[in-house]
């Protein structure tokens, strides 16, 4: 089966409050259409990204710098947005089965998503639901305060996004029943022969206000874990020094089985801690040829790349580079324009300090230059 899912962000936000659109909040350092993006991009099945986006939000959705996400410009209610991206699809080649998600629910579990996916094998469409579990009343006359009470919840559930569906049936039904189109995609089937529901979750929530999103930060605050790392190096002659993966301008290098490089090396273990996947002399062996003399640069890209698959996302990394010489300040902002660069995260999620021993010791003799990293992760899963 190939899947493309739409990730639906082209609603207005009016109830959230706020000049910057739901789709565009940020927890860890990654808007809500990416952590709805990453969790995608682990099934092999999803061939495809469509993502509907307001028009105002041009600008915006751009400087996210999706890659391999389709773009297209939503309507003005729900279903005219996924109609639009329907009628993409199905001009398109190789798609049979769709997912259509809302953007404001990113703490749906891979779990779910796989579940999903493997109930399209037979299935018309998927639809995930939850039990309703509080009491129920109906308002009959507001103005007079009336409403039933004691309703019986059994046969009333709630459904949640993703939604799956067969392509050709699902453009079908938006492009003859539009006028039948209540709330979500479900709605347009009168015939609920071989559509399958299956178990939400209750974390699976709309994000709707503000509560919701702090509600959402909660959840994924306690998903956060913290590392710690430090290098020193000795400076000596005939050796060049790297200092967050920048060739420093010096006389003296750093003395190191690779290319010495305090500030990557602090930050690798730090991540790693954090990750709680071992440490740089572990992955790294300094026992080993393959790494004599490499690049810094290289073993934090593979940590990178190690963490992503573990769902594993750096919310922020916190330096302080010991030194007498060079100066840091001078060269602050191409540092964390490269660490930025690196792992993949926005110079804003960097801080870097330049801290001394008062000529103190072996650093403060300008004979080593130390490190000491911390930083926070989180985990999208």
């Amino acid at each position: 089966m190939s899947f493309c899912l739409i990730i639906l962000a082209a609603g207005n936000s009016h109830r959230f409050g706020s000049n910057v659109g739901k789709p565009y909040q940020k927890i860890g350092g990654k808007s809500l259409i990416e952590i709805n993006v990453i969790k995608a991009r682990k099934f092999n099945e999803i061939k495809k990204i469509i993502l509907v986006y307001n028009k105002k939000d041009s600008k915006r959705v751009r400087s996210i710098k999706l890659k391999n996400v389709k773009l297209i410009v939503g309507g003005k209610s729900r279903q005219q947005s996924t109609y639009n991206a329907l009628r993409y699809l199905v001009s398109q080649k190789g798609t049979t089965k769709v997912l259509i998600h809302d953007v404001a629910r990113p703490n749906f579990s891979t779990k779910l998503l796989g579940s999903i996916l493997r109930n399209m094998r037979n299935a018309r469409a998927v639809i995930p639901k939850i039990k309703i579990q509080d009491a129920i009343k109906q308002i009959i006359d507001s103005s007079k305060e009336e409403y039933i009470v004691g309703k019986k919840r059994n046969n009333l559930f709630l459904t949640q996004t993703p939604q799956g569906f067969n392509l050709n049936e699902i453009y079908h039904l938006h492009k003859t029943q539009s006028g039948k189109y209540k709330d979500d995609d479900i709605s347009l089937y009168m015939d609920l022969n071989k559509v399958k529901f299956i178990d939400g979750e209750k974390n699976n929530f709309k994000i709707t206000d503000k509560s919701d999103f702090e509600t959402l930060r909660s959840i994924y605050k306690s998903k956060q874990s913290v590392g710690i790392g430090f290098d020193v190096h000795r400076l000596v002659p005939k050796r060049k020094l790297y200092l967050a993966g920048l060739k420093i301008k010096s006389k003296v290098g750093t003395l190191g089985h690779s290319d010495g490089d305090p500030v990557l090396h602090s930050v690798t273990d730090a991540i790693l801690g954090a990750s709680k996947i071992g440490d740089i002399g572990q992955m790294f062996s300094d026992k080993s040829k393959r790494f004599k003399n490499i690049r810094s640069e290289i073993l934090l890209q593979q940590v990178i790349k190690q963490i992503k698959f573990k769902n594993y996302f750096i919310n922020n990394i916190d330096i302080n580079i010991i030194t007498q010489t060079p100066k840091i300040k001078n060269i602050k902002n191409k540092m964390k324009n490269n660490i930025a660069r690196l792992c993949e995260i926005s110079k804003n999620q960097i801080n870097i300090k330049g801290k001394t021993t008062e000529k103190l010791g072996v650093v403060g003799k300008g004979n080593a230059i130390a490190c000491e990293v911390i930083c926070s992760i989180i985990r999208y899963d």
